[in-house]
This record gives C-alpha cells, structure tokens and sequence, in this order.
C-alpha cells in the first residue's frame, strides 16, 4: 500500500529530519540534555550556553516548581551553572521566581512562545473542522501530535461529548512505544530512522522491550496494509484509539492524528472496521490541502 510517509523514502541511512536528535546526549533510560552536540558530531555553528539554557527549560516539563538542585539533577548541569541560567531566564521572562517555595515556574516567555507556534500553523488551521467531524461522528477524542525526544506531544485535542471521553490537554505527553500515537510515528518513519529511536526506546524499556519491540514491528505492518495503527490497553488498560501519520509543512515534519476512547465506548472491531479508515481519509484530505495552502 502506497502511504503518504513513505514517500519520504526508505533509505536505511542515518537518522535524517524525522529521529534527528541533535544538542543532547543520550544516557541510561532517556534522552537528557548535555549541552553539547551528540556523540561524534563536530558542530561549530553549535552554541553550548544556548543548549544548555534550553536543557533548562525542558526540566519544567516533567513538572514544577523546581529549585536549582531539582533542574541540576534533571539536566546533568552542574549546580553553579544552572544557578547562572536561572538568573538570566529569569531577567527574560521565561521563568519566574516562586519566593515563598524558593524556586522556579515557566513564565510568561514560555507561554507566550507555545501560543505563537500553535497560532501560527497552517495545519491547525486546515486540520480542525475534520477534527471536530470526526469527533462528533464518533463521539471519542480527536488529537494531533507529534514527537518530542522519546514521547508524543499533544498540540492539539478535540474532546468528544461523552462525559467518558479520553481527556487529556494540550502538552500531554504519552509514551510513544505503547499508544497509537507513537507507534503511528514509528510506523510512518523510513526503516533507517525507525531503527534509530528503537536503540533508544531498547535503553529506556528494557526488560519490557521484547513485547513493545513485537507490537511495534506488527503495527508497521498494519500501518503498511491499512494505513493507519490500533493501540488497545497497553498505555491505559481501557483505552483504545487508533492513529494515522500527516506530513505537515512549515518545519513540522510527521504528524499523527489520533481518535481515541475508552474501550467501552468504542471497542477494537468498530475501530478497526470503521473509525482507522475514516481516520485515514480524513488525514488524506488534510495532506491534500495542506500541499495547496
């Protein structure tokens, strides 16, 4: 089956545009900053202080407030240095200075960031009125999101009416080895990059890896024959949704869109036989227009 993320090309070379991880070091069970380029790569275009600064703000997004020796422990920084990013993210705006708790939140910069990146996309724009038919069809939750290091991000998330609908928030972060969503991703990526974060997602899973491993190599092939890929009770136990891959303009790259439920609401065979291929037209509409916006 022809697919549209295989037009990218299966060129089993190094990690390109999709699974680049560049300006951090992969260590133990995740991808943590260090500030650096990764192993082996001599980037002189590469600014340290930056990266580290942005390491920084990435320690908020496993939860906050944080104090200097919590961001310390997070990043793999030393101490003194995070005291100086602190400060000057500070004086920016990006976070702010909790005195009763003595320590660190995002601030306003960050938000105001993550705002303009979400009202500035094209695919929002063009993605939304089929998000909200598709939710009201089905009556499950609609969502787009894409990768982050060994995760998923929401970027956006149309609720379905029932009261049991799968709600989760913009800026949600799943796993991507075990829901619909990241192993869509996987399963779209050129074989080449698929391998290259499958490395990885062996260090952070380990005794887990083998059956993760079995269920991402047979979603590929269902995404391969269907077009889309089902996920049933492996992240949380009664939910189940099913995921279809975009190429998206604008820097954005793989996008995969998602409908999802409880179990109950929508079992595996109504997910199978109707809501993946009606995903998988919705998604094929949405390329259509995004390559003539």
């Amino acid at each position: 089956m022809a697919t549209r993320a295989s037009k990218t090309g299966d060129s089993g070379a190094a990690p390109g545009s999709f699974a680049k991880i560049t300006g951090a070091k992969i260590t133990g069970a995740k991808i943590t900053g260090a500030g650096k380029p990764a192993a082996g790569v001599k980037d002189r275009q590469f600014v340290t202080a930056l990266a580290r600064g942005l390491e920084v703000l990435r320690a908020f997004q496993e939860g906050g407030p944080l104090g200097n020796q919590e961001i310390a422990r997070r990043t793999g920084l030393p101490k003194p240095t995070v005291s100086r990013l602190t400060h000057t993210l500070k004086q920016l705006g990006y976070i702010v200075h909790d005195e009763r708790l003595a320590k660190y939140r995002t601030g306003p910069g960050v938000l105001a960031l993550g705002q303009s990146t979400l009202a500035n996309t094209t695919l929002l724009r063009v993605a939304r009125p089929y998000m909200q038919e598709l939710c009201e069809h089905s009556g499950a939750s609609v969502a787009l999101g894409t990768r982050d290091r060994l995760e998923m991000v929401y970027f956006e998330n149309i609720l379905g009416k029932s009261a049991t609908a799968l709600r989760l928030d913009v800026g949600a972060r799943l796993p991507i080895g075990v829901t619909a969503m990241g192993r869509t991703y996987l399963a779209a990526l050129p074989s080449g990059e698929r391998a290259y974060l499958m490395k990885h997602l062996e260090t952070l899973h380990r005794a887990r890896w083998p059956g993760i491993r079995d269920a991402i190599e047979a979603a590929v092939v269902q995404y391969e024959e269907r077009g889309f890929c089902l996920a049933a009770g492996e992240w949380q136990r009664e939910v189940a949704a099913v995921g279809a891959p975009i190429l998206a303009p604008g820097g954005l790259g793989l996008v995969v869109l998602t409908c999802g439920a409880p179990s109950f609401v929508i079992g595996r065979a109504k997910l199978t036989r109707e809501v993946g291929p009606h995903l998988v037209h919705i998604a094929d509409v949405i390329q259509a227009e995004l390559q003539n916006a």
